[in-house]
């Protein structure tokens, strides 16, 4: 869904310490949805929350939340797939849900990748986890701010989310145990306010830096390529697939003559706690990427 209308003048005309204020508040605006796209996708979020497992007592259980924030079709392309990907990998099978637009095919018929949605659905898997035991496993991506991410569907939805508003909701559910994915431009902005002790964080940027590959027509951005599609295919510890995937972007970005985006990371001292249950489950084989890979997208970037 293309972007051809400016945003709400509330939005457009704001000062940066509005914006701020605004992203850390998750702020949503919606603008000429009819009353029947709002009760679809009431239905499309109520199906997807109740479909949610239960955890297991005894088992470290991984809650997979991918969401696409943006309707360009390669965050929604990105977004299903990196479901799948870390589905399999942390045995999260009926404990996944997926937040996103069309994937470029057809009308989604999944719900919208919002801010209003994924509070709604953090919500619910703070309700059938066990904090003290379960994981939250969540990847996003989208376009990014200094301040936060960007949501943005066509010419209808704008809104964001900053580090602070994501840190006063996991606190609000005490979700501490957490493996967070995050893909947009400036996104290291986010690793130093939610790292912690039980946190491994990875972002596709420095917080002063651009990521790149996320043209609408691509099927997957630099960051998504590397660390879903490839690093994270492969039964190797968590670590040593960052570590594949920042390569790769900087073989990349090398190749395309572009400033590097330094994709950030924080493992904390507790993480092996909950990460060696979960890689301890790992499938044994790799799958073999999928898509178009994101080297595609250089020859447009060289034009």
């Amino acid at each position: 869904m293309s972007h051809t209308a400016p945003p709400p003048p509330g939005m457009a005309r704001s000062t940066d310490y509005e914006t701020i204020q605004q992203a850390n508040g998750g702020t949503q605006i919606e603008r000429d949805r009819p009353a029947i796209h709002s009760l679809a996708e009431h239905r499309r979020l109520a199906r997807a929350l109740a479909t949610l497992a239960p955890q297991r007592k005894g088992v470290v259980d991984a809650y997979v939340l991918s969401i696409a924030l943006d309707s360009d079709a390669v965050f929604g392309r990105e977004a299903r797939e990196a479901a799948r990907v870390l589905a399999r990998r942390y045995d999260a099978a009926g404990r996944t849900i997926t937040l996103a637009g069309s994937d470029g095919s057809a009308p989604s018929p999944l719900p919208m990748g919002s801010p209003q949605n994924f509070e709604a659905a953090l919500a619910r898997i703070a309700e059938v986890m066990d904090p003290a035991e379960d994981v939250l496993v969540l990847y996003t991506t989208s376009h990014g701010a200094p301040f936060g991410i960007v949501y943005h569907d066509g010419n209808d939805g704008w809104g964001a989310m900053s580090p602070t508003r994501l840190s006063r909701l996991f606190d609000a559910h005490g979700i501490h145990r957490r493996l967070l994915i995050i893909s947009a431009c400036y996104s290291g902005v986010f690793v130093p306010v939610l790292s912690g002790p039980q946190t491994a964080i990875f972002s596709a940027a420095s917080s002063d830096r651009s990521s790149f590959g996320c043209m609408a027509e691509n099927d997957w951005t630099f960051f998504g390529d590397a660390m879903i599609n490839r690093a994270l295919r492969k039964p190797q510890p968590l670590g040593l697939a960052a570590a594949e995937a920042v390569a790769l972007i900087g073989q990349w970005e090398q190749q395309a003559s572009l400033k590097p985006s330094l994709p950030q990371q924080s493992i904390g001292v507790d993480v092996a706690a909950w990460l060696a249950p979960l890689e301890a489950r790992t499938p044994k084989a790799a799958t073999t990427p999928v898509g178009r890979p994101s080297l595609d997208s250089l020859a447009q970037i060289q034009r």
